[in-house]
């Protein structure tokens, strides 16, 4: 919660230029992802390192900053495959909300265009792997026939 603190006593102004975002949209994003880890919490267990409000902070400083999972997993002194599981359970709790849903494309068709969003998100690419089969093979012996006429 600390973070948070000291996001909180920025400016309106810085805030938005660090975060990306206004304190109300954020107390809003907050709120809801609180809400919606409760509930996924309900069972019990061990309790998470990583507080909602952490995560919603790594998410955007990863669209916002543009740093990679590596280096926000060093910040929050964790894996990066928990940045990436955290980063993912944000955007889809939030975009489970109408509130924080992106137009289709037919809203974009209007011809007004109020806000555009670009996905930037890690994907791995696939690569061929390398094999004898994806080779061109080469003859072996070049003077294959000349042994045979040896023998005769």
């Amino acid at each position: 919660m600390d973070r948070l603190k000291q996001y909180f006593k920025m400016s309106n102004k810085q805030f938005k230029r660090i975060v990306g975002t206004t304190k109300p949209v954020f107390r809003e994003m907050h709120a809801l992802l609180e809400t919606a880890f409760a509930i996924l919490h309900i069972p019990g267990g061990k309790p998470p390192d990583l507080t909602p409000g952490d995560k919603l902070l790594m998410t955007l400083e990863y669209y916002r900053e543009y740093r990679t999972m590596e280096r926000i997993s060093m910040s929050y002194s964790c894996a990066k495959s928990s940045v990436s599981r955290s980063i993912r359970w944000v955007e889809d709790t939030l975009s489970a909300d109408a509130r924080f849903q992106l137009p289709g494309k037919r809203a974009l068709q209007d011809g007004t265009i109020k806000t555009v969003a670009i996905d930037v998100t890690e994907h791995r690419i696939e690569r061929p792997k390398k094999n004898r089969r994806n080779g061109t093979p080469a003859r072996k012996s070049s003077i294959r026939s000349s042994r045979r006429s040896l023998r005769t």
